[in-house]
């Protein structure tokens, strides 16, 4: 009959996973609580800005900036999460009831989860758009709406999981080291399927490269080269090396520490490293939104106009570009613009 510990303390989990619980705060405690809580306050005005443009400027009413409000809540949410995981770690790790640390762990896979799918989404909305040649989708409300719950229904799924039975609180060997009372084969699911989304997500992107390239390239044999032919290609691998680029940096250290806890890797020092790849993995939260919002010029003038009430100029139209769909189709910066 198997037996579980419902009732011990965290740090009973804590000691048989071999994990530290400190009774003080230390300088590198105090280090990690001030860029943790700094990094979260940007996160949540920068996304707070984008929701705010995409809901109160009409020409970002288009399924693709639906998905990055949507994703912007995903970071938004991160931030949070961050934020309650600063003020529950360190010294008042071990006041924490076993109900709370799955909270605190919930809040963050789920909030992760959220924005790692929605940029898949992205991605996948951006390659259908540019292969057949539209400057937005014609994909319905209905169906972004669909789309972003589902969204959202995924990262509550894997983020709730481990509190509803995929845990190690009645199997103690099969405890994780960086999660005490998450079961190793969770993290080992949750990395690779990050690692899964990512693949998914360079296929595509590469994909959308190439097909650029080649259009482009049978335009320039039929009609007159156009002298800014190099700088658009030169400006699409830009920004998907930016795009991928970010990803790559912050979420794969993460990934690859979580899957080696996962697979049990004893000699492995994860405990040294596993605070700093999570700050990694949530800047990438701030980065979302420089990306993918504040390289378009129309989203930086909205964000003016929030940020400056007293000194906003006469809106009167300007035609203006469709940054997020040129990034990915740079060539109709030279016919279209954001009023169609």
């Amino acid at each position: 009959m198997t037996f579980c510990f419902y009732n011990e303390t965290l740090g009973f989990f804590y000691n048989n996973s071999q994990k530290e619980l400190s009774a003080r705060w230390r300088p590198k405690d105090l280090l990690l609580v001030t860029l943790g809580l700094s990094l979260s306050v940007l996160v949540l005005l920068t996304n707070l800005l984008v929701i705010a443009a995409v809901a109160l400027n009409r020409r970002f009413h288009y399924p693709i900036y639906y998905l990055l409000a949507n994703l912007a809540a995903a970071d938004l949410f991160a931030g949070v999460a961050y934020m309650f995981l600063m003020f529950h770690t360190g010294p008042r790790t071990a006041r924490l009831s076993l109900r709370t640390w799955f909270v605190r762990q919930s809040l963050l896979d789920t909030s992760l989860t959220a924005s790692v799918v929605n940029l898949l989404a992205i991605a996948v909305e951006r390659h259908r758009t540019v292969l057949t040649m539209q400057l937005h989708s014609e994909m319905s409300n209905q169906r972004v709406v669909g789309l972003i719950f589902g969204i959202w229904v995924t990262a509550l799924l894997l983020g709730l999981i481990p509190s509803y039975g995929w845990h190690c609180l009645c199997d103690l060997g099969s405890c994780s080291k960086m999660a005490p009372l998450y079961s190793r084969s969770y993290l080992t699911f949750w990395a690779v399927s990050n690692l899964v989304i990512f693949v998914v997500m360079a296929v595509v992107y590469g994909h959308i490269f190439v097909y650029v390239r080649r259009k482009m390239a049978r335009m320039s044999r039929h009609t007159s080269f156009h002298p800014r032919y190099r700088d658009t290609v030169v400006g699409l691998v830009k920004t998907v090396t930016i795009i991928l680029g970010a990803f790559i940096i912050c979420w794969t250290p993460g990934q690859v520490v979580l899957l080696l806890d996962g697979l049990g890797c004893r000699s492995c020092d994860v405990f040294s490293v596993e605070k700093y790849v999570l700050l990694l993995a949530e800047f990438n939260s701030l980065i979302n939104a420089v990306v993918y919002s504040w390289r378009d010029g129309e989203m930086r003038r909205t964000f003016r106009n929030i940020l400056c009430f007293p000194c906003r100029r006469d809106s009167r139209y300007r035609p203006t570009k469709i940054p997020i769909f040129s990034h990915f189709f740079p060539f109709f910066h030279f016919t279209m613009d954001s009023s169609i």
